[in-house]
This record gives C-alpha cells, structure tokens and sequence, in this order.
C-alpha cells in the first residue's frame, strides 16, 4: 500500500511538478508513520523514504 503512495510522489517529481510532489508528500508521510506505529515497516526505512522524497522535492526548486 505504501508504495502507491511512494510512486505517486516519484511520478510528481518527475514532471516536475513542485506543488503536486509536495501534496503527495504530504499524503505518503502518514501512511509511512502508520506503519511504524503497526510494525510492519521499520522506522529506519520509512525515514529513509521521507528524507529522500524530501530532498528530490527541495531539488525542484
């Protein structure tokens, strides 16, 4: 389930697309915290997805 949300932001990056990518950033983060919180995806991972989606976002300028 998670990875819809990781490739909708993916696909907004590419077109690039700053606000579309954010949006969908902002729609993928509580799903990553969610399943932290349930054990089903390790904290470092879903960090490590954030930080990288966040850092292809600032990159658009």
């Amino acid at each position: 389930m998670y990875r819809t949300y990781l490739k909708r932001v993916n696909a907004a990056v590419a077109t690039g697309d700053k606000e579309a990518a954010a949006a969908a950033f902002a729609d993928a983060v509580p799903v990553l915290d969610k399943l932290v919180g349930k054990g089903i995806l390790h904290k470092n991972k879903a960090s490590r997805h954030k930080s990288r989606l966040h850092a292809q976002i600032e990159a658009l300028g």
